[in-house]
């Protein structure tokens, strides 16, 4: 799934080393806000040093994350789990910042849109008057 919109905060990060294998951890957790009508906040992992690095967000970055939404059972109760698997960072795209330009937000009915058939003459413009008879 992705989602497209504004890193509004980035939470100090988090590591430690693990139990199995004894190599070390990192997560960064970051909060997006959508470009929707009514924006939506989404907190999100960046899971590894590398790709922190590599992705390097900052508050005011507008980026495309592509997340996986996962849920774990911990003493009876569940949590959900997003994670970051890719991120586009429009800042970092080679933009100045003045200039960067996300990617367009879907209309309704743009998904789809009606071509008119092959052979199919076009419709005459507003504010002629000739009929196609």
């Amino acid at each position: 799934m992705d989602v497209v919109g504004k890193i509004i905060a980035a939470l100090p990060p988090k590591s430690g080393t693990s139990q199995s294998t004894g190599k070390p951890w990192q997560v960064n957790t970051y909060v997006l806000q959508t470009n929707e009508q009514t924006p939506k906040n989404i907190a999100f992992d960046v899971f590894g040093a590398e790709r922190v690095e590599q992705y390097n967000l900052k508050v005011g970055d507008m980026v495309t994350v592509s997340i996986d939404i996962d849920a774990h059972e911990y003493n009876g109760r569940w949590y959900n789990q997003i994670r970051a698997w890719n991120v586009v960072n429009y800042a970092s795209a080679g933009q100045p910042a003045a200039q960067q330009t996300p990617p367009p937000t879907p209309q309704p009915g743009a998904l789809f849109p009606q071509q008119p058939a092959p052979g199919a003459q076009a419709a005459p413009s507003a504010g002629t008057d000739q009929l196609p008879f």
